[in-house]
């Protein structure tokens, strides 16, 4: 063996020492789970994209990385895991660990309910209070979701509230508009995957910008809402997520503003405005006294979205 020969080998046997003792002390699924869970607990993980805590999270990503359903993790805990795959993992749980990636766009797949949407840095990974709000079609505000015409996503980001709508609306033309044409392109990915072409029209539009005299039967939004102070102390999770699908202006309601002041030119009689804005209430509240705002209940947590009806928006 030349010398070159000798310190190529050398350095492979390094390279083995350096990142390899989980490779192969780890074998099995049950073992991966433990080690993940350590490894996010040490690192500080903040779990903030729809799962509780470091454990639910590790599951995620593993029965993920290994293409195993997410819903059934008891029978494969003793699964032995191969070589190849047990490489994959690793790279998934350092890049959690390490970099704060979250765990949608390592996957490049987040859930809203039964709902599956391939996401990517492009976008924000989906979570709202929709989702649940909309199981029921938004009762007791829509009272007939079947004689719902058109609806309207604003900020749709991936189209996940669009798609939601598009099932819970059946016969319902919708529209998901966004100013990010990047966002875009992953909710046409979405909007095809759900075989919805025809139903859900995307267009590109800074709130209200270019949807002209267009009207419809419900608006709504789940916005930016993010005060710049809270920007300055998000977790590193979210800071892989675009900035302007989180900001709105130092007290997080520029795009509120515009909801609330334009909402009534764009609904038709008895339409509705449904917005989240998170742990803003006391913010929206003081901004706007006079606004009769109804705050809903869900499992999630209560007072986080708000609806209007028509006649109840300045201008209607």
């Amino acid at each position: 063996m030349s010398q070159h020969e000798h310190d190529e080998h050398e350095h492979h046997d390094d390279d083995h020492e350096h990142e390899h003792g989980p490779l192969v002390e780890l074998v099995t699924v049950r073992d991966w789970l433990r080690y993940a869970v350590t490894r996010f607990n040490r690192a500080g993980i903040f779990c903030g994209h729809g799962v509780q805590d470091s454990f639910d999270e590790a599951v995620w990503l593993i029965l993920g990385t290994l293409a195993l359903p997410l819903d059934r993790l008891e029978p494969f805990l003793d699964a032995c895991i191969p070589g190849e795959e047990r490489i994959a993992l690793l790279e998934a749980i350092e890049q959690r660990a390490d970099e704060r990636l979250p765990t949608a766009y390592i996957l490049g797949e987040a859930w809203l309910g039964d709902f599956r949407f391939s996401v990517d840095e492009r976008v924000i990974v989906p979570r709202s209070f929709f989702a649940e709000l909309l199981e029921d079609g938004l009762a007791p505000w829509v009272e007939d979701p079947d004689a719902v015409g058109s609806v309207l996503d604003l900020c749709t980001g991936s189209g996940c509230l669009a798609v939601l709508m598009a099932h819970a609306f059946p016969n319902a033309g919708v529209v998901a508009a966004d100013l990010s044409e990047d966002a875009l392109e992953v909710a046409r990915i979405n909007v095809a995957d759900y075989g919805l072409e025809d139903r859900i029209e995307l267009v590109r539009s800074d709130v209200f910008s270019a949807l002209g005299g267009r009207r419809f039967d419900l608006i709504l939004s789940n916005p930016p809402y993010v005060t710049a102070e809270a920007m300055d102390e998000l977790p590193p999770e979210y800071l892989h997520e675009p900035r302007m699908a989180l900001a709105s202006g130092d007290d997080g309601l520029d795009v509120v503003r515009k909801l609330i002041a334009e909402g009534a030119a764009h609904l038709n009689p008895d339409g509705v405005l449904a917005v989240e804005v998170g742990h803003n209430r006391h913010i929206v509240e003081a901004a706007f006294p006079d606004l009769p705002f109804n705050w809903l209940s869900t499992r999630g947590g209560d007072d986080m979205v708000f609806v209007l009806r028509r006649e109840d928006l300045p201008g209607a």
